[in-house]
């Protein structure tokens, strides 16, 4: 996949390493997700983490919530590892984590970064102390923390002192204004502290997640203003279907013009038996379309109208993109750019030509009634006419060799470190 960024202004932020990973910085913007999976089910976590890292999840965080499921983690990270999987796996930590971490240092070590929620890590008097402590194992074993503040779990305490001083005020805010600003505080507050422990900087990455778009917008616009962490952009319970691609597109698009976030994940509720990798493939396309990343060649395809009542180009156009997703893994490995390669099917000659012409190579379909022609064009120019009932076929072995002859080939040691 192309690592190379778009003419867009990126926020400048502390780059953090993860692994083999780089968050922040001058990094491009990484794709990660997350398993539902119970971790202490070891053979079921490496099947799906591989899945979602076959899919593009540069990081996989996964569930560390009882000691069945610390005691998992190391024998997760070797199972991927012979299989030749070595995603960095995030560990997921609420209520316990201090503990989990202190009674199971093969977990701390095997994973390559730890997220904490400032709203459950401990309460009053523990709560520094068992923060301290998720810090100070950070420390030990040289890995970053993502401190993660979410809406649903906000640090009450914080919520009530702030709105205390808030009706004290002569115009007092909404509630609502006061309740992202104690997101912010507490991602913040939680950052300053870890660094007065001794982590640096260059180990910290900050989120806020909540549910609503216009409140995640607002408060990453805040959380930006206050440093140069590197900020996790994601809404979280975004959804299941089309409401959630909706409400995670609409909310990240934003701030991802306005140069704010570094790593992205879209957290959508899975259909019953659905497949977890889609929140992997619409967190692409968002980068993709948005010009700010590279993963796989592009389908440009027309909605259809009264002229395309056959459903031939529709066929062609899906199965055409699902050849070109197969077989993007090889292209990667084999040659250098291809992901950046744009493909048109078109319905008709109305729009067909043209917008064939503007891509790499493009086919426009004849609408329904019109001489069953089908020009092929190649880097603007017409090169073929495609006929018959093998259509489909044909013009999927005319982008094989345009792939092999526009591209060039990596050498053994590129592929190799595709691999």
């Amino acid at each position: 996949m192309s690592t190379k960024g778009h003419s867009l202004h990126r926020r400048k932020t502390t780059g953090v390493n993860i692994g083999p990973v780089m968050v922040g910085g001058n990094a491009p913007i990484v794709v990660q997700s997350m398993t539902n999976t119970d971790t202490a089910d070891v053979d079921a976590t490496i099947r799906q983490v591989a899945d979602l890292a076959a899919a593009g999840s540069e990081l996989v965080r996964i569930t560390v919530d009882r000691k069945e499921a610390a005691a998992a983690v190391p024998h997760i990270r070797d199972g991927l590892a012979k299989r030749g999987c070595f995603v960095p796996l995030v560990g997921d930590f609420h209520y316990i984590g201090h503990k989990l971490l202190n009674e199971f240092p093969a977990c701390a070590e095997a994973l390559a970064k730890y997220r904490i929620n400032p709203g459950n890590v401990g309460f009053r008097e523990k709560r520094d102390s068992q923060f301290s402590s998720m810090i100070e194992t950070a420390l030990e074993y040289d890995k970053p923390v993502r401190i993660g503040v979410n809406w649903g779990s906000l640090d009450q305490e914080l919520v009530v002192s702030m709105m205390d001083e808030n009706a004290k005020l002569a115009e007092p805010r909404e509630a609502e204004e006061i309740t992202r600003q104690a997101l912010i505080e507490s991602a913040i507050s939680s950052a300053q502290r870890a660094e007065e422990i001794g982590l640096g900087r260059d180990k910290i990455i900050l989120s806020c997640k909540v549910s609503e778009v216009q409140s995640l917008i607002a408060v990453y616009r805040g959380l930006a203003e206050r440093g140069d962490y590197a900020l996790h952009l994601g809404l979280t319970e975004a959804g299941m279907g089309s409401k959630g691609i909706v409400a995670s597109t609409a909310a990240l698009s934003v701030l991802l013009q306005e140069g704010i976030g570094d790593t992205i994940r879209i957290s959508l509720t899975p259909e019953p038996g659905g497949d977890r990798t889609r929140e992997v493939i619409v967190a692409q396309e968002i980068l993709q379309t948005m010009g700010l990343r590279s993963f796989v060649p592009l389908v440009t395809a027309c909605p259809g109208c009264g002229r395309t009542t056959s459903t031939v180009f529709q066929e062609l156009a899906e199965s055409i993109q699902a050849y070109i997703r197969q077989q993007m893994p090889i292209w990667a490995e084999t040659y250098e750019g291809v992901e950046e390669m744009n493909v048109a099917v078109m319905g008709c000659i109305v729009n067909g030509p043209g917008e064939s012409k503007q891509a790499d190579i493009g086919i426009s379909l004849p609408g329904t009634g019109e001489q069953p022609t089908a020009p092929v064009f190649v880097d603007g120019e017409k090169k073929f006419t495609l006929r018959g009932e093998n259509i489909a076929g044909e013009f999927q072995a005319i982008v094989d060799n345009y792939v092999s002859n526009r591209y060039a080939r990596r050498s053994d040691a590129e592929q190799t470190a595709a691999q």
